[in-house]
């Protein structure tokens, strides 16, 4: 089991629909606005790293409304 976090920087003005949209992610578990530097947080539980990769590079990162994203593998 791999458990990420994938800090999403939102273009203004769509991050409460964005955070509807990832949360239905398969693979994503969590999902919340925050205030600070990103805009959303998603909380990924896969299997592999490889995964972690094919979760955040289409479906998170291609989305419209995306500006930027981070992510993080926890140990």
């Amino acid at each position: 089991m791999v458990v990420a976090y994938v800090l999403v920087k939102a273009n203004t003005g769509r991050a409460e629909e964005l955070l509807d949209e990832i949360a239905t992610i398969d693979g994503v578990v969590n999902a919340h606005i925050v205030a600070g530097d990103v805009d959303l947080i998603a909380k990924v539980d896969v299997d592999t790293p490889a995964d972690v990769k094919e979760i955040v590079t289409a479906p998170i990162q291609n989305r419209r409304g995306v500006e930027d994203t981070e992510t993080y593998i926890s140990m």
